[in-house]
């Protein structure tokens, strides 16, 4: 059965831009996705549905946090590290070309999921440079799930199944990536009603609209 896509993909990179633009280049920018799929941008907190989603970092994140532990992810989604981004760019790129998605895609996924640390772990047991959680990692025959190219292998073979699922819809995609697809489904084929999954969708999507920007393949 096709499911007709919440909202038009192309609509929503077009509006993004245009908001980002309106705002100071330094400011945090804040969102959210409402019940409609319509995501909203601010460079404050107008209400509390609004979640801090853009940030420019002071400085590069630290490798490993208080005692020596891995850093979270919800600390490395708003910061990348750019001695990680280098390394693994070029890695990330290829496996976007071998499960032919857009490198872009999987570049902004990762920005916000780990900020190309492979180390990250979140206090729900997502792990590497995709947080992947085991079950998913299993799912898709990830050998070593702290292995930075089988993490995004497993990753990327998730988000191309995601993608089928949703009849390309990029909107419901991430939203299964972050909720899983159960989640999407169970509400209609909409964006579930979580405060995380609203402010993941649009986080994801300015960063795609920027990568696809810059040319980053």
């Amino acid at each position: 059965m096709m499911n007709r896509p919440l909202f038009p993909f192309r609509a929503v990179l077009l509006c993004l831009p245009l908001v980002a633009l309106s705002l100071p280049c330094d400011a945090d920018i804040y969102g959210y996705v409402d019940e409609h799929g319509v995501a909203h941008l601010s460079d404050t907190q107008l209400d509390s549905r609004y979640y801090l989603f853009k940030k420019e970092p002071p400085e590069p994140p630290p490798e490993t946090g208080m005692n020596g532990d891995p850093p979270s992810a919800e600390l490395l989604n708003l910061l990348v590290n750019p001695t990680f981004s280098r390394q693994y760019s070029p890695m990330v790129s290829a496996m976007a070309r071998e499960h032919k998605l857009d490198a872009a895609l999987l570049h902004a996924v990762i920005t916000v999921e780990s900020g190309y640390n492979p180390k990250a772990r979140s206090p729900k047991g997502a792990i590497g440079l995709m947080q992947l959680m085991p079950d998913t990692a299993k799912r898709y025959d990830v050998g070593n799930i702290w292995d930075p190219s089988e993490n995004v292998r497993g990753g990327a073979r998730y988000l191309r199944y995601l993608l089928q699922l949703f009849n390309d819809n990029l909107s419901l995609t991430l939203a299964a990536y972050n909720a899983g697809e159960a989640a999407v489904i169970q509400y209609g084929n909409k964006i579930p009603p979580y405060a995380e999954t609203r402010s993941y969708v649009p986080k994801v999507l300015l960063h795609y609209d920027r990568f696809r920007k810059i040319g980053r393949q």
